[in-house]
């Protein structure tokens, strides 16, 4: 039953995710499968399970705006 209710709640996460991106739903998976936030969520030492969608989401973001800069250097 654990794994269905962390299914959903990534599920949850990828579709709110690519609302808020403006990108296909299948973007936003395979965004939110290469990130460590993903990780994070599969681990259940990490307490992020119990954090609500927006939380999870706000993390994740955060994550990917900070890998931007990197990626705009790397770019130039």
């Amino acid at each position: 039953m654990r794994n269905s209710v962390l299914w959903r709640k990534q599920s949850r996460i990828v579709m709110m995710l690519a609302q808020k991106m403006n990108i296909c739903p299948e973007q936003a998976l395979d965004i939110f499968y290469s990130s460590k936030t993903a990780q994070q969520l599969s681990n259940p030492d990490t307490g992020l399970q119990l954090m609500s969608d927006d939380y999870v989401l706000e993390d994740l973001l955060n994550e990917l705006n900070n890998a931007k800069p990197n990626n705009a250097d790397n770019q130039q």
